[in-house]
């Protein structure tokens, strides 16, 4: 069988060890060792010792064997073990990374054992002591690239070349450091929200992604503020949703908003990284300006030779409001000389014209009232 040593340092690995019963099974100690210190047999649980019943025929059972002290043997299942090495990323020490050791119980330290690797990055991105099992990254490795890479680690005689143990697969896992800030993939963003809103209106929802690993540490564990925008709007700082925290912005007033959003990851602690987007945000117009004459009474001059039908004049009335909202008729109010001019509105330039509808008597006045109103779509 094949055990691992781990570097406690920042190295934890898990064993599994599924356990099948013999008829007379032999009491295998499987020990795992830090490096530089041998954990004793007995040490509590939660050390790096582990004490087992290994099924199968394990490398103490291939000595019994041999030395007839096995009888009436009889295989159940399978016993696998299952191991995992860490290695940090972005490692940029000058000696190659140190991730752990394979080792056998095959292996007396008499250099009669040669350990082989094969599998993802073997020979170019991991080597192997062949005599030791020492395990070590050649080059620096970067997560965001590849998160782990799948092994095969084999224990054969130095001198025949047949294997001692049935090969074994196993795990090296690239352990995140926080290497990558934040980023808004759509940056920068626009939104709007109708004027004169309640304070607490949804506005927009940004995201930002961090390539760390987001099941380990903080690192990509994103908070979000607002640097420049407030007190008109605010973000929450785990979601990123922004709304509205000044109510009865007026579009007429200031139609046009820009926050500057920042996203931090580790919790927004310090030391994190972080990074900055802008949102414009446009008050969308609502109908909340009735049109407006520019003076209370238009003097105009009709000549004796004007036609019916012909247009004698032009007023105007403005409205603060925007698109369709700023759209305005006009109308005469019934009863003030509505028999003798009418008018209408010019879509194009949004004035009221005064149309003449019946023949004029030379020295003749009249007054009229006119209205100007809203259009409804």
């Amino acid at each position: 069988m094949i055990i691992c040593e781990y570097v406690t340092l920042f190295l934890v690995g898990s064993c599994l060890l599924l356990d099948y019963s013999y008829q007379t099974p032999p009491q295998t100690q499987v020990q795992i060792r830090n490096k530089g210190a041998v954990m004793s047999p007995r040490d509590e649980p939660g050390s790096n010792s582990v004490r087992a019943s290994v099924g199968e025929v394990t490398s103490s059972e291939h000595r019994l064997r041999r030395r007839g002290r096995l009888r009436r043997v009889q295989r159940i299942k399978r016993g696998w073990v299952w191991n995992q090495f860490f290695v940090l990323e972005e490692y940029m020490g000058s000696e190659p990374q140190y991730i752990g050791k394979l080792h056998t119980d095959m292996d007396h330290g008499d250099n009669a054992v040669k350990y082989t690797l094969s599998g993802e990055g073997a020979g170019s991105i991991f080597t192997i002591d062949q005599i030791t099992g020492d395990i070590h990254a050649l080059v620096g490795l970067d997560r965001s690239e590849k998160s782990y890479y799948t092994l095969r680690a084999q224990a054969v005689d130095i001198h025949t070349g047949l294997p001692l143990e049935p090969e074994s697969e196993f795990i090296i896992k690239v352990q995140d450091i926080n290497d990558n800030e934040p980023r808004f993939p759509d940056g920068p963003y626009s939104a709007s929200v109708p004027e004169m809103s309640p304070t607490g209106t949804y506005v927009t929802q940004v995201t930002a992604t961090d390539a760390d690993d987001p099941t380990y540490g903080n690192s990509a564990r994103i908070v979000y503020s607002i640097l420049h925008g407030q007190p008109y709007f605010s973000v929450d700082p785990k979601t990123g949703v922004i709304r509205t925290a000044l109510a009865n912005m007026d579009r007429e007033v200031k139609d046009e908003y820009q926050i500057l959003l920042q996203a931090k990851d580790m919790g927004g602690q310090l030391g994190g990284l972080a990074s900055t987007t802008t949102i414009n945000i446009t008050l969308n117009d609502v109908n909340d300006n009735p049109p407006r004459f520019a003076k209370s009474i238009f003097h105009l001059r009709v000549p004796e030779s004007a036609s019916i039908g012909s247009a004698v004049g032009r007023i105007r009335a403005h409205d603060l409001d925007a698109g369709s909202n700023a759209d305005v008729d006009y109308a005469i109010v019934p009863g003030d000389e509505g028999n003798m001019f009418d008018i209408i509105s010019d879509g194009k330039s949004q004035e009221g014209v005064v149309i003449l509808k019946k023949e004029i008597n030379l020295g003749a006045h009249w007054i009229a009232s006119t209205q100007a109103c809203y259009i409804y779509g």
